[in-house]
Protein backbone atom coordinates (compact mmCIF):
# COMPACT_ATOMS: atom_id res chain seq x y z
CA UNK A 1 0.00 0.00 0.00
CA UNK A 2 1.66 3.48 -1.05
CA UNK A 3 1.70 6.42 1.54
CA UNK A 4 -0.72 8.00 -0.30
CA UNK A 5 -3.46 5.35 0.00
CA UNK A 6 -2.91 5.03 3.52
CA UNK A 7 -3.63 8.94 4.51
CA UNK A 8 -6.85 8.30 2.34
CA UNK A 9 -7.66 5.47 4.60
CA UNK A 10 -7.07 7.68 7.61
CA UNK A 11 -8.17 11.30 6.53
CA UNK A 12 -11.22 9.57 4.00
CA UNK A 13 -12.00 10.91 0.66
CA UNK A 14 -12.40 14.65 -0.14
CA UNK A 15 -14.10 14.73 -3.63
CA UNK A 16 -16.94 16.37 -3.55
CA UNK A 17 -20.03 14.10 -5.32
CA UNK A 18 -23.10 16.64 -5.30
CA UNK A 19 -25.06 14.73 -2.48
CA UNK A 20 -25.49 17.10 1.10
CA UNK A 21 -25.10 14.41 3.35
CA UNK A 22 -21.42 13.09 1.83
CA UNK A 23 -20.11 16.50 0.31
CA UNK A 24 -20.37 18.02 4.39
CA UNK A 25 -18.49 14.88 5.64
CA UNK A 26 -15.70 14.94 2.73
CA UNK A 27 -15.58 18.76 3.33
CA UNK A 28 -14.69 18.25 6.91
CA UNK A 29 -11.78 15.49 5.20
CA UNK A 30 -10.66 18.67 3.19
CA UNK A 31 -10.12 20.51 6.19
CA UNK A 32 -8.44 18.16 7.68
CA UNK A 33 -6.14 17.37 4.68
CA UNK A 34 -5.75 20.88 4.48
CA UNK A 35 -4.16 21.13 7.96
CA UNK A 36 -2.00 17.96 7.65
CA UNK A 37 -0.32 19.17 4.09
CA UNK A 38 -0.23 22.73 5.51
CA UNK A 39 1.62 21.19 8.78
CA UNK A 40 4.15 19.15 6.14
CA UNK A 41 5.02 21.98 4.24
CA UNK A 42 6.01 23.95 7.29
CA UNK A 43 8.40 21.05 8.19
CA UNK A 44 9.72 21.00 4.82
CA UNK A 45 9.88 25.52 4.99
CA UNK A 46 11.99 24.74 8.49
CA UNK A 47 14.80 22.11 6.80
CA UNK A 48 15.24 24.49 4.10
CA UNK A 49 15.31 27.22 6.21
CA UNK A 50 17.60 26.14 9.27
CA UNK A 51 19.55 23.76 6.54
CA UNK A 52 20.66 24.84 3.48
CA UNK A 53 23.65 27.40 4.39
CA UNK A 54 25.03 24.57 6.84
CA UNK A 55 28.61 23.90 6.49
CA UNK A 56 27.30 19.87 7.53
CA UNK A 57 27.21 18.25 4.02
CA UNK A 58 24.09 16.03 4.76
CA UNK A 59 22.27 19.06 6.58
CA UNK A 60 23.18 21.38 3.99
CA UNK A 61 22.29 18.81 1.17
CA UNK A 62 18.82 18.49 2.76
CA UNK A 63 18.15 22.18 3.53
CA UNK A 64 18.80 22.90 -0.61
CA UNK A 65 16.95 20.23 -1.37
CA UNK A 66 13.87 21.52 0.62
CA UNK A 67 14.75 24.98 -0.56
CA UNK A 68 14.50 23.60 -4.39
CA UNK A 69 10.84 21.90 -3.75
CA UNK A 70 9.79 25.14 -2.90
CA UNK A 71 11.55 26.84 -5.70
CA UNK A 72 9.88 24.20 -8.06
CA UNK A 73 6.36 25.10 -6.87
CA UNK A 74 7.04 29.09 -6.94
CA UNK A 75 6.43 29.20 -3.45
CA UNK A 76 8.88 31.46 -1.18
CA UNK A 77 10.99 29.91 1.62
Amino acid sequence: MELKEIVYKLVGRIDPVGEHHTDKVRYENLETMIGLVDSLLADIDRVAYENKDRVEDSMKSAGKRASKFFDDLGIQD
